[in-house]
């Protein structure tokens, strides 16, 4: 009697399978029989409920085109030689791992197919324990990846070295790069001038980037244009880029390097080789000098410092960074203390000389 009782309670109250049933919307009564078979399990039936999520798929799939939409200004958008070179190497890469997690994918949802619980054609070898075909699919194929992409990173180590010129009939210029807190200097020697957070190029000439750093070491780098490199304090580094079509394109450090950081951008503009002389030109006549002592102040912490100009530098400036015969910035552990003349909210002393001819955004 109480045998029976006990069954007649375990037929009332529904089995993990039936409420699994009920989660995904079907009422097919073979999701409640769970047998001994590990392909009668009921949780496969649950697939048909993929097909009402067919909407919001495709909702989906709109939404990652609107937000890829927004590329555009960035490394996939290359306006030069070397960001094309890296935007290249970038959809190779992807290629090639898209070649394997889509036949991945595929055999993931073949698998789910062909051994789903009503299929009783399916081999099923509880026994099974290895296999040597399988054994060469699993490690062949990581092992195609390494080698493909191998490739990959040989090409653009040597023929995107930063250093490496760009092959071009005209003569590159230089430019002087110094990554201060939390500010751009950057210094034409071949011009006498310079600019603080904002740089301006010829287009279709190749620009040779000589980096330092005078304080922490920070990164620099232009998306549109090509790879970035480190600026380290007491060293210089090197890169080479250019480019093709004129235009305002963004520049930042993407290096963490203080409480500055988020404001440490610049503008890059990009002109024809006419306009760009006549702007250097106009330097001369409306901008400050950058010698030792304007530099010492024009180092001092400061943030979202507004872009200016330099009509004379003096010549040997960024040598004399680079040797640290200037010293270098305090840096952000330098200011933890709050040292009011480094503070970057600080305000500037009174009567304080002005160092350099102020822009505003147009200008």
């Amino acid at each position: 009697m109480g045998r029976a009782r006990r069954s007649v309670i375990s037929m009332q109250r529904p089995s993990p399978l039936e409420t699994k049933a009920h989660l995904c919307g079907t009422s097919s009564p073979r999701l409640s029989y769970a047998g001994t078979h590990p392909r009668d399990g009921g949780w496969l039936r649950c697939f048909p409920v993929l097909h009402r999520c067919s909407r919001g798929l495709s909702l989906l799939w709109i939404f990652a085109a609107v937000t890829l939409s927004g590329c555009a200004g960035g490394v996939l958008d290359p306006q030069g030689p070397v960001g094309a070179g890296n935007r290249t190497i970038l959809l190779n890469s992807l290629a090639v791992m898209l070649v394997i997690v889509i036949p991945t994918l595929v055999a993931l949802l073949a698998f789910a197919w062909i051994y789903r619980a009503s299929n009783r054609r399916a081999r099923y070898d509880p026994e099974f324990t290895y296999s040597g075909r399988i054994e060469l699919i699993v490690w062949s194929i990581p092992t195609l990846t390494i080698l493909f992409l191998g490739g990959l990173i040989y090409y653009g180590s040597y023929h995107l070295d930063p250093r490496k010129p760009i092959d071009s009939s005209r003569p590159p210029l230089e430019i002087q790069v110094v990554a201060l807190d939390w500010k751009w200097l950057f210094l034409y020697p071949d011009q006498g001038v310079g600019t603080v957070n904002q740089l301006v190029i010829p287009t279709g000439m190749p620009v040779r980037f000589r980096l330092t750093s005078a304080s922490v070491m920070n990164t620099f780098f232009v998306p549109q244009l090509g790879s970035m490199v480190y600026a380290m304090n007491g060293m210089q580094t090197e890169v080479n880029l250019q480019a093709d079509r004129e235009g305002e394109y963004f520049g930042l450090s993407a290096h963490f390097s203080g409480d500055g950081f988020s404001d440490m951008n610049f503008r890059v503009r990009a002109v024809s080789a006419d306009a760009f002389a006549s702007w250097a030109s106009s330097l001369h006549g409306g901008g400050g000098v950058l010698n030792a002592s304007a530099y010492r102040q024009l180092a001092r912490q400061s943030i979202n410092a507004p872009a200016s100009s330099f009509g004379h530098v003096q010549p040997g400036l960024f040598d004399a960074v680079v040797h640290q015969t200037l010293p270098p910035g305090p840096g952000p552990a330098g200011t933890a203390a709050g040292e009011p003349q480094v503070s970057p909210k600080a305000e500037p002393k009174a009567g304080a000389p002005p160092m350099a001819h102020q822009h505003d955004e147009g200008g």
